[in-house]
């Protein structure tokens, strides 16, 4: 029996209003900012947050008057108690909102696919219609599998975004092989074995990403240290430092597209499930040299495993999380092993890395949970900042329960 379970993707678009319109929209959204502010500020001060019917009678009436409808005031009453109960639980003080971001519930917008146009409702019973700045990759979604949900409009930068999410059920695949996955910083290591534990292929993907954002972290770093008093007074070492940073994280957030998308190719063509390395505990942990504590920030492992399991959830194909516990120092097939320093070492007569020892190591363990208990198929993911405040992910290994991928196509 094949185990059908709901994708999610989130897609932004930039969208442009008529002439005239800008302004309703405008208002609508600092209104409900305001709005859910309001809920926040009355509920922040009890013990608990209310109930949904407690929240109802505390503040229907109100909103309502305010011009808002029925489930503009239900996703107000959702987003307050998802703020407060966070922050609560993160052990901070009272929020603040600033952005100016509205969850759209989907009886409240009514989207033309053909013309790319999207129209909301707003204050007072008006409708606002805009015109998607649309992109071709997005066309994917109109085959029919996909069914739009829930949306948001934020205003950032002068610009209107909309974030439409499409959903579809996924039936996962039947897997022939397994595919342990190793992430170090200069490359991507993974090895398949078949469900007999029979070594099938061996590959490395190069990753430069990381090396290539140091870059531009040192050289803000640098001039840091030439202006140590001053630089945040400077306008334009304010200016150099941001656009050094936003370089790093473009260059990172691209190369990580480009190594999910070759490990999915890899997955596709073999049928694989994916294991990859539950590193939950790797921020936390001071061992490391100087050097490898100063790459380690910017080492996107988890932004890797995200985008990889998104795609594979995309396409059917199963992801697994195991503990990488002595991976690189297990040998994977029973034979002698040796080492001959840091990187290289000799498996029986054959002279290899760590890499491959630890993704080997890493498919066997996959392919041993597949066959013993209950396997957890994908991580606690973090949702959208627009639609859920960040929570902090548990050990995916302790989970009991499938967990849905939400993933943002920028």
């Amino acid at each position: 029996m094949s185990l059908s379970v709901r994708a999610t993707v989130t897609a932004k678009i930039e969208a442009v209003t008529p002439k005239g319109d800008e302004g309703l929209l405008m208002e609508f959204l600092r209104t409900y900012r305001e709005s859910v502010q309001l809920v926040i500020n009355e509920i922040w001060g009890l013990d608990e947050a209310p109930s949904w019917t407690e929240l109802h009678v505390m503040f229907y009436g109100r909103l309502v008057k305010m011009g808002f409808r029925a489930h503009h005031v239900s996703e107000i009453y959702k987003r307050a108690k998802e703020v407060v109960e966070s922050t609560r639980k993160n052990n901070g003080s009272k929020p603040l909102l600033k952005k100016l971001t509205a969850r759209i519930h989907t009886l409240d917008y009514k989207i033309n696919l053909d013309k790319k146009t999207i129209k909301i409702a707003v204050l007072h019973g008006k409708w606002i219609e805009l015109e998607l700045k649309w992109y071709s990759y997005l066309n994917k979604y109109l085959d029919g599998s996909w069914k739009p949900g829930e949306i948001l409009v934020s205003y950032r930068c002068g610009r209107f975004y909309v974030y439409i999410t499409f959903h579809r059920d996924v039936v996962f695949r039947e897997p022939r092989v397994v595919m342990g996955v190793d992430l170090n910083f200069n490359n991507i290591t993974y090895t398949i074995i078949n469900l007999n534990s029979e070594l099938v292929s061996i590959g490395v993907i190069p990753f430069r990403g990381l090396s290539r954002a140091l870059h531009y972290r040192k050289l803000a770093e640098e001039l840091q240290k030439k202006h140590p008093r001053n630089w945040r007074f400077l306008k334009w070492a304010r200016r150099v430092r941001a656009r050094w940073l936003s370089k790093a994280r473009y260059i990172l957030v691209d190369t990580a597209h480009y190594v999910s998308k070759r490990l999915m190719e890899v997955a596709r063509e073999y049928n694989a499930v994916i294991v990859f390395e539950d590193f939950e505990e790797i921020r936390g942990n001071n061992n490391s040299g100087k050097r490898l504590s100063w790459m380690k920030p910017l080492w996107c492992y988890r932004r890797i495993q995200e985008y990889t399991e998104y795609k594979a959830l995309i396409e059917g194909i199963k992801t697994i999380y195991v503990n990488p516990a002595r991976t690189s120092r297990k040998p994977p097939n029973g034979k002698k092993l040796r080492f001959i320093n840091y990187r290289f070492l000799q498996l029986g007569e054959v002279v290899t890395t760590r890499d491959v020892v630890a993704s080997w190591n890493l498919a066997l363990k996959g392919l041993k949970r597949m066959k013993g208990s209950r396997v957890t198929w994908s991580p606690d993911s973090p949702r959208s900042e627009a639609v859920k405040t960040r929570v902090k992910r548990g050990n995916p290994e302790t989970k009991k329960y499938l967990k849905i991928t939400t993933a943002i196509h920028k």
